[in-house]
């Protein structure tokens, strides 16, 4: 009876004057809580996920929100809403209609087969899966690019069966309980009607081929496990935490797809003396009190090697120097440079000798006069 049936918003768990995203994604979590698939045998979990359909179905469509806002229950239990062109029983939901919102497709990722992208299992070719190495370079190496030599655990086809799986002299048959599709179909009875699920072969995993007499050299599985050595490029400019791909280094595809890639992970140790912001470099050169004071040259280090540095007479301590062009290269282009960023901090000394100590007096004195 609709007296019995629990407030629509009540039931997702939303205010009143929720937006449709609001509802949508209090569904979607409710949906994906209390399918029957995630919850098999469980009537109490089967009646909450009929419960959120039907207050899905409602709140979702404007003008069924709007009757059910003015009458409540009775706008589709044939009373007020019913004579004001209301929507009569529910029927089980097979003719109500969730405006083209496919938010089973969003939510169960293909579960769901019958029309529509991505709703069924794919037997096809497919890429294989990439491969993750981490390789440590100097603060130098990641600036100017290097070639680094990695080995890994690399899956060569097997060179007894060419890849088959099957023992010589043999070869794999169709899966008979697919027929060779990798998928299988089957039929089940929801609130929405009659729904047309897709899920992979348990026999023959999706590949749609059984090997009976398996190949002894790689147990069936068409591959072997060798050990590989990569030369990979390190481009000049890359940064802390970025990877470089290597095509083709990855796992195996399947069904003719191609073989997944190596990504290679970057990490940059620290410098003792340069730090690095996008492609500048910045690093603090220490100055004697004469030298900021009556200016002159400073030997500095960069990435480059040691410059000459003009310092001018006067100069305060954190005075910044750019030295133009001697930063990181682009990625996009490594002909064009980043700057390096000088901080100069004037040395203060904390031992004096007495003609030392005697000497700032005197200049102490001249500079009071």
């Amino acid at each position: 009876m609709a007296e019995s049936k629990r407030d629509y918003y009540e039931v997702l768990g939303v205010d009143k004057n929720a937006d449709d995203s609001a509802i949508k994604k209090a569904y979607r979590a409710l949906a994906k809580k209390y399918h029957p698939d995630a919850n098999p045998n469980n009537p109490d979990a089967e009646k909450k996920f009929k419960e959120a359909g039907e207050a899905y179905a409602v709140l979702s469509d404007p003008e069924k929100r709007r009757q059910y806002d003015q009458f409540g229950h009775a706008a589709f239990d044939g009373g007020a809403g019913a004579g004001a062109g209301g929507f009569g029983g529910f029927g089980g939901f097979s003719s109500f209609d969730f405006g083209g919102d496919d938010i089973f497709g969003d939510l169960f990722g293909g579960m769901f087969g019958g029309g529509g992208t991505g709703r069924t299992a794919r037997n096809g070719p497919m890429k294989g899966a990439n491969v993750g190495v981490t390789v440590r370079l100097t603060f130098e190496e990641a600036v100017f690019g290097c070639k680094r030599e990695v080995k890994i655990n690399y899956k060569d086809e097997c060179p007894t069966c060419h890849g088959s799986g099957a023992k010589a002299g043999t070869s794999p048959t169709t899966c008979p309980k697919c027929n060779g599709k990798g998928q299988i179909r089957y039929s089940q009875q929801t609130i929405f009607g009659t729904m047309q699920n897709v899920k992979t072969c348990p026999d023959c995993g999706g590949s749609g081929k059984i090997i009976k007499d398996k190949c002894p050299d790689c147990h069936g599985n068409g591959y072997v496990q060798t050990k590989k050595n990569f030369e990979v490029n390190i481009p000049a400019g890359v940064d802390n935490g970025m990877s470089v791909r290597v095509a083709g280094g990855g796992e195996p595809g399947t069904n003719g797809g191609p073989r997944g890639d190596l990504l290679v992970e970057v990490l940059v140790s620290p410098h003792p003396i340069f730090k690095r912001q996008d492609t500048n470099i910045y690093s603090t050169v220490p100055i004697s009190f004469t030298k900021a004071a009556l200016g002159g040259s400073v030997r500095v280090k960069t990435v480059d090697g040691e410059v000459d540095v003009s310092v001018k007479a006067g100069t305060q301590t954190d005075s910044r120097v750019r030295l133009k062009g001697k930063g990181v290269p682009s990625l996009r282009n490594k002909n064009v440079r980043g700057d390096h960023y000088i901080t100069l901090v004037v040395s203060v000394p904390t031992k004096l000798t007495r003609e030392q100590k005697v000497a700032l007096e005197a200049f102490d004195t001249a500079m009071n006069k």
